[in-house]
Order: C-alpha cells, then sequence, then structure tokens
C-alpha cells in the first residue's frame, strides 16, 4: 500500500497543520505539499520538549533503552514504505535506502547497548579526607548529565541515517534529552513516515510525547527561530558550510550562546605516496573512480582531491578515465544541488592551468563525472580549487617531490578525512606526513577509500573547521552522545539524594 504523508508538522504527538504550505520537488511521482513551519510552531514544539524533559531527562538507562529499541522496531515496521517514498522524493535506488536504513536502525540499536553499560557517563569519585592537613577534602562525584531539549536539522544527502531519525536524534535521545527536528524540504515525506514511527514508540512505552516533534519548511526562518529559541540546548547541523555558518553565528549571537554541532564536508584529500603509486597507480585510480562516483558524489565524504607525483599522473589519469567513461547519469537529490554541482564545475575548469581529464554532459536533475588535473604550484595559488564541489568531481594535483606533497598538506584547512595510499616503501614519507594530515582531519586512512562511514565506538566523523564548527566532537559513533551531555560534580550530597546512575 502506497504511503500517503499528511503534509503536517508533528508536535508533542499531535499532526498539526497551518495556513502556509510549500511544494516538495520529488525525483520522481507526484508532488505533494506540505505545511510550511512558523515560529509559533516551533515554540510549541520546544516548549512541549521542554516539559517532557522533566521527567525523560530523568528517566532510567533501562527506560531509554527500551524507547531506542522501539523507535528501531517501528522503523523496521514501515520498511517497505520508507523505501517507497524515500526513492520517490531522494531519487536515491531502491538498495541504496535499503541499505542506509539498516543503518539507521542499526545505530539507534547502537545507542541503546552503550548506555546500558554506563560508561558514558564517565563517573568518578573522590573519597572525602576529612582528616587531610591543611584542609579536609569533600566527597566528590561527577558523571554526565543531558543538557536538555536538543534541535536536529535533517541533511539533504541521508535521508535516514542523518535525518530524522539519525545520528543526531538518536544520540540526544539516548542521552536523555528531547529533540525537535526541522525536517529537510527535500525529502519531507521520509521524514514524517520517520516522525510517526519515533511517535508510535513514544506511545508504546509511556514517554511524554513531547520527547519529539517534527516541524516541516522550505524557507530560513523556521530554522532560524529553532536556533534561536531560549529553550534549546544544543543543535546537531548536517548540510552546507554557508548554512551552516549562518546558524552557528546565530547560535553563537544569542543571549544566552548554545553549541552548534554543524557536520559541513571537505574534500577529502588523498596522498599517493611514490611506491604505491608506482606499483599499483592504475588501481588506485579506479577505486578512486569507484568511491567519486558513489552516490552521485553525494557524500560528505567524497575524495574531490587526489595528490600524485608528477611523473605518476598520466598512469593515473589515464587508469581514472578509462574507469569513469562510460558512468552513467545519476539523479541528483535536489534541482539546487544538481545546479551547484555545474557552478562548481565550471568554477574548477576556469582555474589557472587547470586541465581537462575527463568530460561530460549533465542536465536538468542529472549528474555524470568530471576529472581534472592541475599542479600543486597552481592549486596552492588558487583557493577555489580547495573548495568542495558537491557531486562527482575529481581533482588530480600534480607535485613535483615529496616535499611538494608535504607543503600541500600543510596548507590544507580542516577535513573530515586524509588518505594515505602506501606500499612498505613508503613508510618513512606516511611517518613524515601523518602529524601534519591528523591536525587537519577527525580520520586519517590508509589504503582505502573514505566514502563509508562505519557506526562504531571508535569512529570520529568531524574535523578542524570548516568541515565541522566543533573539532572535538564527532556526529557518527558512540562518541556522538557527549555532544548532549555535560559534567556535574555532587559535593557532600548524601547518597539517597543522588541521581540513581552515579552510586
Amino acid at each position: 500500500m502506497t504511503y500517503v504523508p499528511s503534509g503536517k508538522h508533528l508536535i508533542a504527538g499531535e499532526w498539526v497543520a497551518g495556513d502556509a504550505t510549500f511544494t516538495s520537488s520529488p525525483a520522481h511521482g507526484e508532488a505533494r505539499e506540505f505545511s510550511e513551519g512558523t515560529p509559533a510552531h516551533v515554540d510549541r514544539a520546544c516548549q512541549a520538549a521542554e516539559e517532557a524533559f522533566w521527567t525523560f531527562g530523568y528517566s532510567t538507562r533501562e527506560e531509554r533503552a527500551a524507547f531506542l529499541n522501539a523507535i528501531a522496531d517501528e522503523i523496521e515496521a514501515r520498511a517497505d514504505a520508507i523505501t517507497e517514498i524515500g526513492t520517490q522524493e531522494s531519487g536515491l535506488p531502491e538498495a541504496r535506502l535499503m541499505g542506509e536504513r539498516g543503518r539507521t536502525v542499526g545505530q539507534i540499536r547502537l545507542f541503546a547497548q552503550h548506555i546500558l553499560d554506563g560508561a558514558y557517563l564517565d563517573r568518578r569519585h573522590d573519597e572525602a579526607l576529612p582528616d587531610r592537613q591543611p584542609l579536609p577534602r569533600p566527597d566528590l562525584r561527577m558523571m554526565q548529565r543531558p543538557i536538555g531539549p536538543v534541535a536536529v536539522f535533517g541533511a539533504s544527502n541521508f535521508p535516514l541515517a542523518f535525518s530524522t531519525a539519525g545520528g543526531d536524534t538518536a544520540a540526544a535521545l539516548a542521552a536523555g534529552c528531547p529533540v525537535v527536528v526541522k525536517g529537510h524540504d527535500a525529502h519531507p515525506g521520509t521524514g514524517e513516515i520517520m516522525a510517526e514511527a519515533i511517535a508510535a514508540a513514544a506511545k508504546k512505552c509511556g514517554i511524554h510525547p513531547g520527547v519529539f516533534s517534527l516541524v516541516q519548511g522550505s524557507t530560513r526562518e523556521v530554522g532560524a527561530a529553532l536556533v534561536q529559541h531560549p529553550l534549546i540546548n544544543a543543535v546537531g547541523f548536517t548540510g552546507s558550510l554557508g548554512g551552516g555558518r549562518a546558524l552557528f553565528d546565530l547560535c553563537a549571537q544569542r543571549e544566552v550562546p548554545i553549541p552548534f554541532y554543524g557536520e559541513l564536508g571537505s574534500v577529502n584529500p588523498m596522498f599517493v605516496l611514490p611506491e604505491a603509486g608506482a606499483a599499483r597507480g592504475a588501481a588506485i585510480a579506479a577505486g578512486w573512480a569507484g568511491s567519486l562516483t558513489m552516490g552521485a558524489g553525494q557524500f560528505c565524504t567524497n575524495p574531490g582531491i587526489v595528490v600524485v607525483l608528477a611523473d605518476q599522473a598520466e598512469t593515473f589519469a589515464n587508469a581514472a578515465a578509462e574507469a569513469l567513461k562510460d558512468a552513467a547519469p545519476q539523479t541528483m537529490l535536489t534541482d539546487g544541488i544538481a545546479n551547484a554541482y555545474r557552478k562548481g564545475r565550471d568554477r574548477v575548469a576556469a582555474g589557472t592551468n587547470v586541465k581537462e581529464v575527463l568530460t561530460s554532459v549533465c542536465d536538468m536533475r542529472n549528474a555524470t563525472p568530471y576529472v581534472y588535473e592541475v599542479s600543486a604550484e597552481d592549486w596552492l595559488a588558487n583557493e577555489v580549487l580547495a573548495e568542495e564541489v558537491f557531486g562527482p568531481l575529481g581533482i588530480i594535483v600534480t607535485a613535483q617531490s615529496v616535499d611538494e606533497m608535504d607543503k600541500l598538506a600543510r596548507s590544507l584547512q580542516g577535513q573530515l578525512t586524509c588518505t594515505l595510499h602506501m606500499d612498505d616503501g613508503d613508510a618513512a614519507t606516511a611517518r613524515r606526513l601523518l602529524p601534519i594530515l591528523e591536525r587537519k582531519a577527525g580520520r586519517v586512512l590508509a589504503n582505502g577509500f573514505p566514502t563509508g562511514v562505519e557506526v562504531a565506538d571508535a569512529m570520529v566523523h568531524g574535523g578542524p573547521y570548516p568541515a565541522s564548527t566543533n573539532f572535538g566532537a564527532t556526529s557518527v559513533g558512540t562518541l556522538a552522545i557527549r555532544r548532549f551531555l555535560r559534567p556535574v560534580c555532587y559535593q557532600n550530597i548524601p547518597v539517597g539524594v543522588l541521581p540513581e546512575d552515579i552510586a
């Protein structure tokens, strides 16, 4: 049975409409009308979230784990409908949506498991020393506590895993923080069905309905109202540098500033070291081509830059062009993203001494790959070449020596990932570059490709600005929960009064 969205907001368990609407622009299928969010909708959702916090924020870990697992169950119960509307709105293939749904459910269940073992609380206890001289020491206990209602912004490129019930929402709920989601207008119907699953789980588990709300919208007004609402304590965001920076500034300018955890993307440079390039440069190029075009290049970990030695560049470029020459057009997530991709292509192509390696023709909402080549000297002299192009476009940067690779590495802005392709004979060069790259990125890889982010305890999906707005945070993996917690010290508080988790 085809899922037909109501086009309404979900606010504290109730489906709410408004006077204004916006029209969705699906990749295929019928366009639908959705209610346009207003500051009044945001205020109602935030007030409900604050009310919910007084119970949910003090619930047991077992209660929250049961709630998270119930959300996962409700998502799985709607599997076919989620895939159907997700493919219609995003243009992503069914297999991709099915895999992303599995990841979404998996990370929700991972957070349920994570909070049950209690390690995330980081509990510490300094026992009282009443006889210490010259002054006694009080009894001190510390643990992490939830911060209160959190705002989450859905992402265009991951309608499930980084959106309504995605990693930010899962981490916040696991911490004990109610969530207000600003739905992405690229996939409002997908957002609605995921919100329906969360609401059903809350009802099943007897959770205050204000624990989750979804406010739809196509304008900046609703997002600005959300991050500036005085009851919101932190923001999780995945999206563009421009949009993220604007929201970050609004958070900083509040009367009470709050943290903005924005994951803003990067060019994710790869360095092909000399021995690896000589031995298997063509194979690395073919792998790069696959990574570059995965999901029409619409991954924030897309490796848009690859650095190779100049005398190995021809082999690498020819192999990449061969691997990409028959690549079929892929549907991009929105018309706006497709248009921005073409503008990015034109910006790169106009760069000084930039040479074409592979060109194609893309129009409307379709994307086809482009590859360019430029010297490290010219790349360093032209800052626009270091800007992300969201789509399957790659730049081969040719270095005259390892020293020039080193210089280029030092020039990099913050990245989500950096990659070293190396053989045993490259170990000394890798040891030279690694200290530089770890200062530039949240994740450093060897002999792999950065597309594909494992949801695990050790994963870091973040990095120095502009890759993210907080270099100490990650939006993927169990460490993501720390964004929505703060340490509280309890001094000489009787055990019978202390929160249950600390005793």
